[in-house]
């Protein structure tokens, strides 16, 4: 069931919309302009005009655009003239995103440009799935890492959420045909088995997920130059969470989320807290910085995990952006220190939901 769609949810979008407003970057068809107002929340079919505006001629959507910004006619010019750039991507909630909005503006809209859009978004997804049930970062394929099977930022999941509202027969969904909703439903299946290929195993135990992980054999892999192939707790999380959503979940299923939840509670920091401290301006060509961060000794802090640990060791790891592998927050240069999230809270999510989830699907599966 599906309430009543009178706002869009601009949250999906927030990713993208902050790389636009502050992360200047040359590729951009067009870059905001100050002063500039937003569409409301309520303003649905602007907001789905937006959308397709950005959309490309193959389906998917460039990164890092506000879909709220109301834009100028030479604005609209531009984006309708670059259509055929194939730029596209599911990084930073991207493409997913827009279908999801286009299909539940269509639900109560019933305006059938929407459904069109969603629809042909649907499709651009699933020509972008790896033959081993995996999506990259870009597709049509690039070079370089984008090429990797993608979790971080929660690429793939929400690729995967997507297939799986239409697999579970969500309303705004209705409009999926029998012919698409068998594709759907394959890739939705392939995807699942990806993720369970992809859990890191070491010595025989599974724990979780890196954030990338090699297209061909499937081992974690490098992406850029400071996220090394590593345990990743803040993406496992993620995965985690959308296994759980699985309604009657199979044994497979049930002994990743029993493995990861294992790992989440012997990889748990306690005793410490990330604190963020007013530091002299710092210059870089990725943006100007003005505070740092420290981790400070405190007993009464919740558990909090490193984004990152060492395969094998385990030991909590860091990078600079010279790819050299550091072992605490002190050693990141500054740039990276403020630019990143180093730890993170999102494995407690987990931990939250497990025993409820535990006592209807887990019972009698060993943890």
């Amino acid at each position: 069931m599906m309430r009543k769609y009178t706002v869009v949810d601009t949250i999906p979008f927030q990713s993208s919309a902050h790389h636009w407003y502050d992360i200047f970057d040359k590729e951009n068809i067009i870059d905001p302009l100050p002063g500039r107002p937003c569409y409301r929340a309520t303003d649905l079919t602007a907001i789905g005009d937006n959308i397709l505006l950005y959309q490309k001629t193959n389906g998917g959507w460039p990164k890092n655009y506000d879909m709220q910004a109301i834009l100028t006619d030479e604005q609209k010019l531009k984006l309708a003239s670059a259509k055929s750039l194939t730029n596209t991507t599911f990084d930073n909630s991207t493409t997913f995103t827009q279908i999801e909005c286009l299909a539940r503006i269509y639900t109560v809209t019933k305006i059938n440009k929407y459904k069109t859009a969603s629809v042909n978004g649907i499709y651009f997804m699933l020509s972008a799935q790896y033959d081993n049930g995996g999506w990259p970062q870009y597709y049509p394929l690039e070079k370089g890492y984008s090429r990797h099977i993608t979790y971080n930022d929660d690429a793939m999941i929400g690729v995967l959420s997507v297939l799986k509202d239409i697999v579970d027969h969500e309303t705004a969904y209705s409009f999926v045909d029998a012919s698409l909703y068998k594709k759907v439903n394959k890739a939705y299946l392939k995807g699942i088995d990806c993720i369970l290929q992809t859990q890191i195993k070491e010595k025989g135990v599974l724990n979780a997920w890196c954030q990338q992980h090699d297209e061909n054999t499937l081992a974690p892999a490098w992406a850029r130059a400071f996220e090394p192939p590593s345990i990743c707790n803040n993406e496992s999380a993620g995965i985690v969470l959308f296994l759980m959503s699985i309604d009657h979940p199979g044994a497979p299923v049930i002994n990743a989320i029993q493995q990861a939840v294992k790992w989440f509670e012997i990889s748990r920091i306690n005793g410490i807290r990330v604190k963020t401290i007013p530091a002299p301006a710092l210059q870089t060509k990725y943006k100007v910085s003005t505070i740092d961060r420290i981790v400070v000794e405190d007993p009464a802090a919740p558990p909090i995990w490193t984004r990152y640990y060492e395969l094998e060791t385990h030991k909590p790891l860091f990078c600079n952006r010279d790819s050299k592998v550091v072992y605490s927050l002190a050693e990141v240069d500054r740039e990276r220190r403020d630019g990143y999230g180093w730890y993170t809270y999102e494995p407690q999510k987990v931990l939250k939901a497990w025993p409820e989830w535990n006592k209807k699907w887990g019972v009698g599966v060993s943890k």
